[in-house]
Order: structure tokens, then sequence, then C-alpha cells
């Protein structure tokens, strides 16, 4: 990483440390713009590092974690502690072109330490903050799907992601009149434990979507780390989930761009796409088909981005209805279905 980062003139490593005490006490005294920290760690790991940071000096931090399920759980624990971003220890392995690693690195540091620490409410790791559900009429009408003015929900993000969902679906209400589908950058390993958080936090149901499986209101289904999700008509009834472990054209797997486009294919007209924070511009082809099949798009704004990528693509382009702030973006959401 350091060799990576080193080789664009506009980075300068101002230090390193071999553990979380020693972290500390550089981050004190060098006041870097910003920090990647391994979890694991001799003395002091970095969990507890990062819970001192985020107390007494906090900027932003990106994780290095491992790819492993336990892995994983840690990692979500420092995200809803604070850390902004995550990388993965073995860069090889991260469903990406190989060729574009180090490219997506240092731009990552570069967005994020421009950006700054978006400020969050941070809470203990592993314990769900009580849902703040959106209020609604007691009697959410179940429109058949001739009526519903939105058929489906479709919500791609990246860098900034994970925290940006969990400010999002707890707050939809358990009768959500329509079925949901996430494109969301994580490794293989991550995907089934973030569904498994968020569904925790949830009134609807969210998990990791399985190839075959059946779209249904109310439940969002996140498409997992290995394999590009798509939705297809089945017998031009059914609405089912098609997983493809191929990596095809895309940079990133799962792929916003793949997911977007087949949900402007089957729902013409009656979709609704949200973007939201991240690095690139995965989304835009998809978010372009969407539209023309009279779709409708929200993007996040800029204030409230981790990256203000992505949803930045969607916007230069003319094609957002709406440009909405993390906070306002469940609530308009739910007077679309």
């Amino acid at each position: 990483m350091s060799t990576m980062l080193s080789s664009d003139p506009e980075i300068k490593i101002v230090g390193t440390a071999r553990d979380g005490l020693e972290a500390i006490e550089k981050i004190e005294s060098l006041k870097p713009d910003i920090v990647t920290m391994d979890v694991e760690m001799p003395r002091m790991d970095g969990i507890t590092a990062l819970r001192h940071i985020m107390e007494t000096n906090p900027l932003p931090v990106i994780m290095v974690s491992s790819i492993a399920t336990e892995g994983a759980k840690v990692t979500l624990d420092a995200l809803d502690l604070g850390a902004v971003d995550f990388i993965p220890k073995n860069l090889s392995e991260l469903s990406i072109n190989i060729v574009k690693i180090k490219e997506i690195l240092i731009d990552k540091i570069k967005h994020i330490a421009r950006k700054g620490l978006v400020k969050k409410q941070v809470r203990p790791p592993g314990r769900a903050a009580a849902p703040r559900v959106i209020e609604v009429p007691p009697h959410m009408p179940h429109r058949t799907t001739g009526e519903r003015r939105i058929g489906i929900l479709s919500i791609g993000t990246s860098t900034g992601g994970p925290k940006a969902l969990q400010e999002i679906i707890p707050k939809l209400p358990k009768e959500f009149p329509a079925p949901i589908v996430i494109a969301q950058h994580m490794p293989p390993n991550f995907t089934g434990p973030f569904a498994e958080r968020l569904n925790q936090l949830s009134q609807i149901e969210v998990r990791e979507a399985k190839e075959g499986e059946l779209l249904k209101p109310g439940v969002a289904l996140i498409a997992p780390g290995w394999g590009h999700m798509r939705v297809k008509r089945v017998r031009g009834i059914e609405t089912v989930v098609s997983i493809s472990e191929n990596k095809e054209d895309f940079i990133y797997r799962p792929s916003v761009d793949a997911l977007m486009g087949s949900v402007a294919e089957c729902f013409p007209g009656r979709a609704l796409g949200v973007i939201l924070t991240g690095m690139g511009n995965d989304g835009l082809k998809g978010m372009i088909s969407l539209k023309k099949t009279g779709g409708r798009i929200f993007a996040q704004d800029e204030e409230s981005c981790v990256v203000y990528g992505m949803p930045k693509a969607v916007v230069d382009a003319g094609i957002a209805d709406k440009v909405l702030s993390l906070e306002e973006m469940a609530g308009e959401i739910i007077n679309s279905v």
C-alpha cells in the first residue's frame, strides 16, 4: 500500500505505526488528513484505536481488513464506529480488474481526504440503533401490479454505502409495497454479514440474494459480492433474481450498471433508481436506461456523500429527478411507492 500510494505525487505518507497505541501517538503529532489502519494489531487492535481516535481526534480512517467472514463482521463494527471505508488485505482477491486496483486505491484516498469526515452519529459496534421509521398512514395500501406507482426500488452504492443504507433501509415501514434490490460494492464474504446486520436494524426483511429468488414486496435483496445481480421475468409474470459469476466487462462486481439495466427492462416506467455515495460512475449507464424507459431517479447530494462520484455522474448527466440529502431520502422513497 505504501508503495502504491507513494507513486502519486499528490499523496505524501507522513508516517507509519506498528500498532494502535503508536498510531494514536503519531496521529496527535503528525496531524494527517487520512489514516489507513489494520484491524488486527499487537498491543492495541484497530477497533480500540479507532474508538479512541473518533472520541479524541476524529478524522477519516480506512480500515484494512481480512476478507474472512469474521473479519467482515469486525469491519462492519468499525464502520459503525466511524471508519469511512475499508480495504481488504489481499487486494488480489477483490472482484476487480487487477490493473485497476492501484488506480482505485489512490483515487479513494484522494477523494476521502479532500472531503474530510462526514459527521455521523456513532454507536457502539454490534448494537442496533432503535429504528426510526418514517411516519406513514396506519395501513399502507397494498396496490396491485397495475396500480402501484413504483413496482421496484433499485439502489446502487459504493464507498460510504453501508452507512448510507443503514440510514435509509431501517426507516422503511414493514408494509413497504415494492421489492427492493441493492448493489453495494463489497467483497464476497462481506455482503452476507452486512445483509444480516441491516436486517436486524430494519422493519422490512433484508437478506443476501440467491439465484432464482422471487422478488417480494417489503423484502430487500443485496447482491452477493461474488456476482452481478440482475432481475428477469419468468413466464411473463414472476420476477426473479439472476446472478452471474462472470466478471464480464464491468470494473466492479457486483455491478450497479448490470442491476439498473435489468430493472429498466423488467419494470419499464415503474422503477425507482436510487444512486448513493460512491467513487467513479458505476450505475450511470444503467440509470440512463432506466430513465429512457420512464423510470424515476433519486441521487444523494454532495454534502451528505462520503465520496460524491456515482451520484455526481448521474446529476451531471441531467437525469436525476431529485437530488436529496441522506436524511431526506427514505421519506421521498416512501412518497413514491
